[in-house]
């Protein structure tokens, strides 16, 4: 009798410890790891990139429910064009970098859907077409245009697929603050060699 009471106060006390939402999942691959809820990401993912070596480094690590930034590696110090001041933009680095969430290896995956034109392919065109849009301070991206071309359709290719990139950006910061940036993003457009 005393055996069947204690199970059953572990059973009861089990069961408060188990959250009502028994639909999440702990995720974890090369490039992230985190708890999914309903389809959704919660709580704090870590994203992680590769070196050439093939480790595993931490890039960034994101609270999804409070929809902020707790750490991210410093990527390259480079001046980004800034609204200093409402309509005075101006070249200056930043505190904060403009971020895509889940690092550069989720925005190269995004970009891995990139549509080679066939007009391109059967002109023999390849190279690079850089696209610059403005992020503001709520991440969102706007204003985008093609700052160097190759033709082909590849421009627009370019064009396309940077408009539908998900808004997944962290804008950058200066002075403790959130400002708006010019971001340019290259694609690359190279044929496969024959076999």
């Amino acid at each position: 009798m005393k055996h069947a009471y204690t199970l059953g106060a572990l059973c009861a006390l089990s069961l408060l410890l188990i959250s009502p939402d028994t639909t999440a999942q702990r995720r974890k691959s090369d490039l992230e790891a985190g708890e999914m809820v309903k389809g959704k990401k919660v709580g704090v993912w870590e994203y992680f990139s590769l070196t050439r070596d093939g480790r595993q480094v931490l890039v960034q690590r994101y609270d999804h429910t409070a929809n902020k930034l707790i750490f991210y590696r410093p990527i390259e110090d480079i001046p980004y064009e800034t609204e200093v001041q409402p309509g005075q933009w101006t070249r200056t680095r930043v505190e904060q970098p403009p971020l895509f969430i889940g690092g550069e290896a989720a925005l190269a995956a995004y970009m891995a859907r990139l549509n080679y034109p066939q007009q391109a392919q059967s002109r023999n065109i390849q190279g690079r077409v850089l696209v610059s849009f403005a992020i503001d301070t709520l991440g969102r991206a706007t204003s985008h245009k093609v700052l160097m071309g190759i033709g082909g359709g590849c421009d627009e290719e370019a064009l396309r697929l940077s408009r539908t990139i998900p808004a997944q950006w962290i804008p950058a910061r200066l002075n403790g603050r959130a400002v708006p940036v010019v971001y340019e993003l290259p694609f690359t457009f190279r044929l496969q060699a024959p076999r």
